[in-house]
């Protein structure tokens, strides 16, 4: 069982590079938080990198073009979901637009591993 976290964001050095842009310019209406929390402008947050390198979950990290390309779906991203015999929301958008700090997204994470997803 792992989790998947998927991004509203494509993958590819352009869309990076937009996106970094729209960070800088409009961070108040770049449109994934999950985004935001677990990267600084230019790179994974140091306390996001802690927290998932010490973890025990199995954890995967994808772009909304890469998801749906593997997985062959649509949703409402960002999103966090377990893969355990089919794919089911853990997270929702709503979620995770809901949050406002890095550390409510890793107790809402703990929180799913203590309850055993």
């Amino acid at each position: 069982m792992k989790l998947v976290f998927v991004y509203n964001a494509d993958s590819g050095l352009m869309n990076t590079m937009l996106d970094i842009g729209h960070k800088i310019v409009n961070p108040e209406t770049y449109t994934c938080n999950l985004c935001k929390m677990t990267f600084d402008t230019f790179s994974e947050n140091k306390k996001w990198k802690e927290f998932r390198e010490s973890s025990d979950l199995e954890m995967e990290f994808l772009h909304r073009d890469e998801f749906e390309k593997k997985y062959g779906m649509k949703l409402d991203y960002p999103v966090v979901l377990k893969d355990a015999a089919g794919l089911e929301t853990v997270i929702s958008r709503k979620q995770l637009d809901e949050l406002r700090t890095l550390d409510e997204l890793i107790k809402m994470i703990r929180e799913l591993n203590n309850h055993r997803l």
